[in-house]
């Protein structure tokens, strides 16, 4: 067991946004209009992350690095050298989140699933449903798809998003059904259980396919499905301008200062909107949030976990 620099964190997966760009405009999409947003950097700067994950691994038992975005192919250099610097420090997974599209050229194609290969990836999956496929052409995804098998990348496996579940009839989960059906003559895995929650922009698109359920304002962060405790951190994401992110929360920029030092200060306590969350849930941050001129209207909402987002994005103004 590694020493901990904070007593509040024991890390043990890192997550890179390498960009926010996306060719696609998916109505589940969770990371909702910051898609495409602009940014002071189009991708993750390659040398910084890879520095920041052995950095960490040096310091910590990480067991899982994950790229996703935006589309994390755009930029493939970027994700081979984050996976390389992965491998090297023996993580056991190494997993990219991608919609395999980001070229139409077919031996761009398979050269980028051979640097994914040569960089040490273990766990691909492509994303193909009926939401990514109504933005994005199945040819390329199909070619890549083949390219990846070629590849040998191990771990590979279709990742298609359900609404609500997979048993659910609707129009989408019809579609997603056609959309695997045309790869069925590839070897392929298909994993099970991606199914949508109400954030981003499914809860923007896709509301009146769920029940509505009265939302617990009291929640605390580690109650509520995809979340951990603020004073019990096991996860941490880097986004492209290089804040490193505890769910909404900034809590440093690894092109400011060395990765380390921003874990080692990290007290959750100090932090004036993290406080109050951690004591009062979302109600305690909504408290805090308007003593502070800050005003959300709840009802906009459907998830809890969306008003807090909110909430901190209106704190940094």
């Amino acid at each position: 067991m590694k020493t901990k620099l904070s007593e509040y964190m024991n890390i043990k997966r890192i997550e890179f946004i390498v960009t926010w760009q996306c060719g696609g405009k998916c109505k589940h999409c969770q990371i909702g209009d910051g898609i495409n947003q602009r940014s002071s950097h189009r991708h993750v700067l390659g040398e910084y992350a890879a520095d920041a994950v052995k950095k960490i691994a040096s310091a910590y038992d990480v067991t899982s690095v994950m790229t996703f975005g935006g589309e994390p192919l755009y930029y493939p250099d970027v994700t081979a050298e984050i996976h390389k610097a992965t491998t090297e420090c023996g993580i056991k997974t190494r997993q990219i989140i991608t919609n395999g599209y980001f070229t139409n050229n077919g031996e761009k194609s398979s050269a980028v699933a051979k640097s994914l290969a040569d960089a040490g990836v273990n766990n691909l999956l492509l994303s193909a449903d009926g939401f990514h496929q109504e933005y994005i052409p199945i040819e390329p995804v199909y070619r890549f798809a083949q390219d990846v098998l070629n590849a040998k990348i191990p771990g590979f496996r279709l990742h298609p998003a359900w609404l609500v579940d997979e048993e659910y009839e609707n129009m989408y989960n019809s579609e997603t059904r056609k959309i695997l059906q045309k790869f069925s003559e590839l070897p392929i895995p298909v994993s099970r259980g991606n199914n949508i929650f109400l954030g981003g922009h499914a809860a923007k698109y896709l509301r009146e396919h769920y029940e509505k359920v009265e939302l617990d304002l009291s929640a605390k962060c580690g109650t509520t499905p995809h979340t951990e405790p603020l004073t019990e951190v096991s996860s941490i994401s880097i986004v492209p301008n290089g804040d490193v992110m505890i769910c909404g929360f900034v809590i440093g920029n690894i092109y400011d200062e060395d990765v380390l030092d921003v874990i080692a200060r990290y007290d959750p306590y100090k932090d004036e909107a993290m406080r109050p969350l951690i004591e009062g849930g979302v109600s305690g941050l909504l408290a805090y949030a308007s003593a502070h001129g800050v005003q959300v209207d709840t009802t906009k909402y459907c998830d809890a976990c969306d008003i807090c987002h909110a909430v901190v994005e209106q704190l940094k103004i």
